[in-house]
């Protein structure tokens, strides 16, 4: 991979246009509200939903050594969703009154997207792909999901590999909550991405005033809702 290509969860940033300065370039400088209503007014920024993946087609159990944790991941990143799975009518409700919906470029976030809004646009963007979880090369077999908490540990602490570091990601989530920003100067908008991203997201829109008003937790399918609180 060139040095212009950064990978994220097995996708290039490159395919979304953005080098890191584009990326730089588009940043600018609880519950008390639980659902969307129609009363929302478009007179003021609408809300931001922002959701989880539904459970992935995965087997988290199995066991691997580090590189092998590599290769599953990369499967991850190819899977869908395990069959049988529909989305939470409170998702369902507040997509339908979005004006606008985002995707990560993921199958498994765009499958569900899928499942909250039918056939309505959606713009797929790899701006909202899952931090990426390089695995540090210990000699040990582990569940796959044990590699996943060491590696989001070392990854957090500034190992990256050849892949996306954090503080890039860190560029990403300003750039991503910003275009979310921006999209809800239209109404409301929703989002459905990952479970750590999403989590990068949270200080992003904080920091331009955005209030949690509804925290559904980190589980598959869940979503939080962010108001402007001027």
């Amino acid at each position: 991979m060139g040095a212009d290509a950064r990978t994220t969860g097995g996708v290039e940033l490159a395919s979304s246009g953005l080098g890191e300065a584009g990326m730089a370039a588009r940043i600018h400088q609880d519950r008390s509200r639980p659902f969307m209503t129609k009363a929302d007014s478009p007179a003021q920024p609408g809300p931001i939903i922002i959701a989880r993946h539904g459970e992935p087609d995965a087997d988290r159990r199995a066991r691997m050594d580090w590189r092998g944790y590599v290769d599953w991941w990369a499967a991850y990143d190819r899977a869908g969703l395990k069959p049988g799975q529909s989305a939470p009518d409170s998702l369902v409700e507040q997509a339908a009154m979005a004006k606008t919906l985002y995707s990560s470029t993921l199958p498994r976030a765009i499958e569900t997207a899928r499942a909250a809004v039918g056939d309505r646009p959606i713009e797929h963007d790899a701006l909202f792909v899952e931090a990426p979880l390089p695995p540090p090369p210990l000699p040990l077999k582990l569940q796959a999901r044990t590699w996943g908490v060491y590696a989001r540990c070392s990854w957090w602490l500034g190992f990256s590999r050849d892949g996306e570091s954090r503080a890039q990601a860190e560029v990403r989530a300003a750039a991503a909550a910003e275009k979310l920003v921006e999209a809800s100067q239209d109404g409301a908008v929703a989002l459905f991405a990952h479970g750590w991203f999403n989590r990068m997201l949270r200080p992003q829109l904080k920091a331009q005033g955005w209030t949690c008003v509804r925290d559904g937790g980190d589980g598959y399918w869940s979503w939080r809702r962010y108001e402007l609180k001027r």
